[in-house]
Order: C-alpha cells, then structure tokens, then sequence
C-alpha cells in the first residue's frame, strides 16, 4: 500500500474522512447533511444559486426550503477541484448524468478512494447498474451503495431511520457506518452489493404500479395486493441477476418498497397517482422538478425480464401504462384476471 493509500486508511480508522457528496438534488444534500455530522463534508451541486444558499444561509432553497442543514456543511460548484481532495465519494447524481460525472471526476479522483452510488435505477443504454458503471470510469476502487427506506424530509426533520452501506470489502463498509450515522439515522453494514443495488432500483417501478391504484381509488386491499406481486416479481429477478433472497427481504428491499410505494413523499408513486388521475406522462413529468426514476428504469427491467425469463405481469404493465399508453388498471388486468396459481411459487407460475 502506497503513501497516499495508508494515509487514507487512516484517516479511515480514525474517522476523520473528508467527504464529497456529488449531486444538490433532495437526497443527495440530505446524505451530505448526515456525513456533515460526522466529519468535514462539502456538497457539489451544478446550480449556483443552491451552492450560495447552502453557504450562506445553510438551506437548499430550491428542493428543501424548510429544512435547515449542519452549520459545518460545505457547498461548490468546482466538482474538480472537490473531487481531487476527497476521502470518500458519494454519487447522488440522477442515473442519465451518472456517467458524464464519473468521467469529469476520473482523472482527478485519487487511487483507492472508495465511491458509494446513491442513485437507483440503470443507465437505459447498457443496462447497468450504477456500481457497474464505477468499476467502468473509475477502476480498482471499493465501490458501493448506500440505500434503504430514506425519505429526505423526514430524516431532515429528524425522524428515525435506517439504511445499509454496501460494500464487498466488508472492513470498509463496517468503517462508511460511521460517515452517515447519526442520532436519528442508523446505518447498517452489509455485503450484497448487487442484492441492495437491485432493491433500490426495481422498487421504483412498482412504487408507479401502486400509486396508479391509488389514484383510480381501487382501495387498499388491491394496493396491497399490488405491493406484495411486485415483490415477488423483484425477488424473482433480483436473484436471477445475483442478488441474495435475505437482501431483497431486508431494508434495500422490502423496505424500501414499502416507503416508496405508501409515501405521499415518493416521486415515483406520485406518478403513478398521477397516471391513476388520467394525467398524460408526459404533462406530469414537464410538471416535476426532481426525476422520477422508474419511467426510465421500466424500460430496462422489461429487457431484463425477458433475458432471464422472468414472468412479470405488473413490470409490464407499468412499461405498457408509461410507454404505449395503456389505461392503467393494474388490480383488473394483474390480479383478478392473470393466471392462476399457487400463491408462494412466486410470479413465475402465475
């Protein structure tokens, strides 16, 4: 191990990591004001105006205007310039300007410096996962992901809450606890990097199913219901491409879901009530000021399915509502007149 490497594992060990977290969005200014409890944490974002406002009056105006950040959080526009005098980097960038970051970011980032993804959903192109695309543009570094069921006002406004950081070298995982816990928020380590990158990623789409039947008013037994094949469906291929059953149970599955699916909060959902409502995609998306990440993400989950030949009923349907124009009625066409079966086979027997 180099000088420079040894130094960062110290300050590893001791917790003095500096933290760059890249991306001002909701979620990403939130992890930046968890890490800022912990050690020096400077957040980039492309907007000027959210870097002053941080700044000088610790609040992101534009996305989280009543909610106050840590008086020792930092704010640049100079993603370089960050980038090169970071210990750990942290993407919270949206999955289509994933990439184009990665590569302003490589030939400055230090070796070994360990990147953890935030973002949850796939490059539509290649169909990666963000941790893929990493191990792409920014080679030989611990790489990861922090997820779980995180709704950024609610931490924000200190309520309780819990995520996993996933690493495959465990002792670097078990460290990165340390940068985001706080008072409020508990993070657990964990060691199936694709199992928690696939829960977060996946879920999103099922959050649009579920909110479709919550904007027709079909009741919270036909949600429920909706949530629980979505599941199955997500389990079903999050294990064909790798994950581990215990993973998709647990926080970065389940959970997540749960959170995104029932939360007047989630973007996702709120697409789908939207939909639900007989508002056209595209007027609801010109009307977001965040990105909803499963519009985009269906469409490789549909691929994905069809590759590892996975029967998912309420996957399509959702890429059928958002990119062929189908009248969203999941309860009718995904329930009460699919295949018949046995309940815990999973969606695969119908």
């Amino acid at each position: 191990m180099g000088s420079a490497a040894a130094a960062r594992q110290e300050r590893i060990d001791q917790g003095r990591l500096r933290v760059l977290v890249a991306g001002g969005g909701s979620w990403g200014t939130t992890v930046a004001h968890l890490a800022a409890h912990n050690g020096p944490t400077t957040l980039w974002a492309r907007d000027a105006g959210t870097v002053e406002s941080i700044n000088a009056d610790h609040l992101n105006r534009r996305y989280l205007p009543d909610h106050p950040l840590h008086p020792e959080l930092r704010a640049t526009g100079d993603l370089v310039a960050a980038a090169a005098d970071t210990d750990l980097l942290v993407l919270g960038v949206p999955t289509s300007a994933f990439r184009a970051t990665c590569e302003i970011i490589a030939p400055h980032l230090r070796p070994w410096v360990p990147v953890v993804s935030l973002a949850k959903g796939f490059e539509p192109e290649t169909r990666l996962r963000m941790t893929q695309i990493v191990e792409e543009v920014l080679p030989d570094r611990p790489v990861g992901v922090l997820t779980g069921p995180n709704l950024a006002k609610e931490i924000l406004a200190g309520q309780p809450a819990a995520a996993v950081v996933a690493l495959s070298e465990q002792h670097i995982a078990s460290r990165l606890q340390d940068v985001f816990t706080t008072q409020v928020f508990r993070v657990f380590a964990h060691h199936d990097v694709v199992g928690c990158e696939l829960g977060g990623a996946l879920k999103n789409v099922y959050a649009i199913a579920a909110g479709t039947v919550e904007g027709r008013k079909l009741g919270d037994n036909a949600r429920s219901a909706v949530i629980t094949r979505g599941l199955a469906e997500l389990i079903d291929l999050g294990t064909k491409m790798g994950g581990e059953p215990l993973t998709l149970a647990g926080l970065a599955g389940v959970g997540d879901l749960l959170a995104t699916c029932i939360s007047p909060q989630s973007r996702n959902s709120s697409v789908g009530r939207r939909l639900g409502e007989g508002v056209p995609l595209e007027q609801i998306l010109d009307e977001m000021d965040q990105v909803a990440e499963g519009v985009k993400a269906v469409k490789v989950v549909r691929e994905l399915s069809r590759k590892h030949r996975v029967f998912m009923p309420i996957a399509e349907q959702v890429y059928q509502v958002c990119w062929e124009g189908r009248d969203p009625d999941f309860a009718h066409e995904s329930l009460l007149r699919g295949r018949l079966g046995h309940e815990q086979a999973g969606p695969a027997t119908g």
